[in-house]
């Protein structure tokens, strides 16, 4: 079976972890698989919106310890491990589509991350989310790299620190995940919000996620700098006064995604 599975159902990607066995842990070979799953959607044209979720009980458990227990391996073997793991988690934010985790089940160490890595995520009632690398002597420093950059400084500590799960409904209020859902209307409910998000010209999408990581940790008036500059840019996109005439004359936009 393939670690990754990509799946098109119109406008959307779906990217689906498929070692549900193993919880989907990230193995070297699934990250890998993950990374060329990624490529081969940004250049896809038909594809507005990614959506990743899990097979199996649960979205994603960290790492595959399995790879990482015994005493005869070299740094240079987790250097591999980690430098792909960063390696997938930086591609979701170049990616020119937004993407949207899908939780269920539990989204654990390196599962976390990946929720923090993505550009939104959606979760069932009864997900569970932790970085829980502390209790078995290994602190989550990767999946910190998102988590902080999501919840901020307080709450991130707090969760690396104790490594205890977060139900889901928290996770909602420390802005880990946008939305919470029951189980049973998961799959539905993401589905609805990418098709909802994929009215938009896959132009103009990916030019703001660009925009928005650009300018996100800029100071304000350096960020007030670049933005006017990207939106007057933006401006001249044939897009963007497609855009503004359909609006002006009433009508749906024919977008021509450049």
């Amino acid at each position: 079976m393939e670690p990754v599975l990509l799946e098109k159902d119109g406008p959307i990607g779906w990217l689906t972890l498929n070692r549900p066995d193993r919880r989907n842990a990230l193995s070297l070979d699934l990250m890998g698989n993950m990374i060329e799953k990624l490529d081969k959607v940004a250049e896809d044209k038909e594809i507005r919106i990614v959506v990743i979720r899990g097979n199996g009980p649960g979205f994603c458990a960290g790492h595959d310890l399995s790879e990482m227990a015994g005493t005869d391996h070299e740094i240079h073997h987790f250097r591999e491990i980690f430098s792909r793991c960063s390696e997938m988690m930086l591609r979701l934010q170049k990616l020119p589509q937004p993407v949207i985790a899908q939780v269920h089940g539990i989204a654990t160490a390196a599962g976390c991350q990946l929720v923090a890595a993505c550009d939104m995520a959606i979760a069932e009632a009864g997900a569970r989310f932790a970085t829980p690398g502390v209790k078995i002597g290994l602190f989550c420093t990767t999946p910190m790299v998102p988590l902080v950059r999501v919840v901020g400084r307080r709450r991130a500590m707090e969760m690396l620190m104790s490594g205890r799960f977060v139900p889901a409904d928290e996770a909602e209020r420390f802005g880990l995940v946008n939305r919470v859902v029951p189980a049973e209307q998961l799959a539905a409910e993401t589905r609805n919000w990418a098709m909802e998000l994929a009215q938009a010209s896959r132009f103009t999408l990916a030019f703001g996620k660009q925009a928005f990581y650009h300018q996100v940790d800029l100071d304000e008036t350096v960020a007030y700098g670049y933005a006017k500059e990207s939106i007057a840019l933006n401006a001249l996109a044939d897009d963007a006064q497609e855009g503004m005439h359909a609006f002006l004359e009433k009508r749906k936009p024919e977008w021509r995604d450049r």
